[in-house]
């Protein structure tokens, strides 16, 4: 009977390996001539998280960033580079989700990862994750739209509107905020004069600069704030 058992587990583990790990096409890891995640430790590297269910199908719109169909991506994880990848970002919950094979989506284990990139519409992001600080209240995953002596940062986050459809449906609502760090603090930026406090010393120069150049930031466009960023930081240094 005991035989019977441990034969009917490992028929089961051979049954299960390739729905939880997936295919060679799903994720590699990054190593030289790696033709595909094949060491077993990689892979509970990889998948180290928990099975995903979507408990929001009733809402309309997604909790996705950008888009509902997955986005090829790379993942770093402990160190280690996996690409390849086809992910999802929820930004409701601040977490990122990767295909397993067999249908099978894994929400990653947060603690792990250490960012990850895709492209999107010919462009490349790139996502950090900031740990919890008591100093900084930027916290999870964020975009980083520009790095130099300053670095500046988008937070993307979706809420559920309650019964914004027709009195009916709930609804996803999308927003986001940028973020400057300086001097290793960590600055909320959401106008031309927010940016402008933080380089008072140089505020005619800049305010020289947008009129000439006629800089047009908005909110609504994180990117908008790069070339006045990119200025200010050459100003201060």
């Amino acid at each position: 009977m005991r035989s019977i058992r441990l034969l009917l587990f490992f028929l089961l583990v051979i049954f299960l390996s390739p729905a939880l790990y997936g295919r060679s096409n799903d994720c590699r890891l990054a190593t030289g001539n790696y033709p595909g995640i094949q060491d077993t430790l990689d892979k509970q590297l990889l998948f180290n998280g928990r099975v995903w269910r979507n408990l929001f199908y009733k809402v309309r719109g997604n909790q996705f960033l950008f888009s509902d169909s997955f986005i090829p991506g790379t993942i770093v994880i402990n160190g280690k580079t996996f690409p390849d990848c086809s992910i999802w970002y929820d930004i409701l919950n601040d977490e990122l989700l990767t295909k397993a094979g067999q249908n099978i989506i894994i929400q990653l284990n947060k603690e792990m990862v250490e960012g990850f990139t895709f492209n999107y519409n010919f462009k490349t992001w790139r996502f950090l994750k900031f740990q919890k600080d008591s100093l900084n209240d930027l916290t999870g995953y964020v975009n980083l739209l520009y790095q130099g002596n300053v670095s500046l940062y988008v937070k993307y986050r979706k809420v559920i509107l309650m019964l914004a459809v027709d009195n009916k449906y709930d609804e996803f609502e999308q927003s986001q905020k940028m973020y400057l760090m300086k001097d290793g603090k960590i600055y909320p930026v959401g106008n031309q004069n927010d940016v402008i406090a933080l380089y008072s010393s140089y505020k005619q120069q800049i305010k020289n600069y947008i009129r000439i150049n006629k800089v047009k930031i908005s909110r609504k466009s994180p990117e908008s704030f790069v070339p006045l960023i990119e200025y200010c930081d050459k100003l201060g240094h």
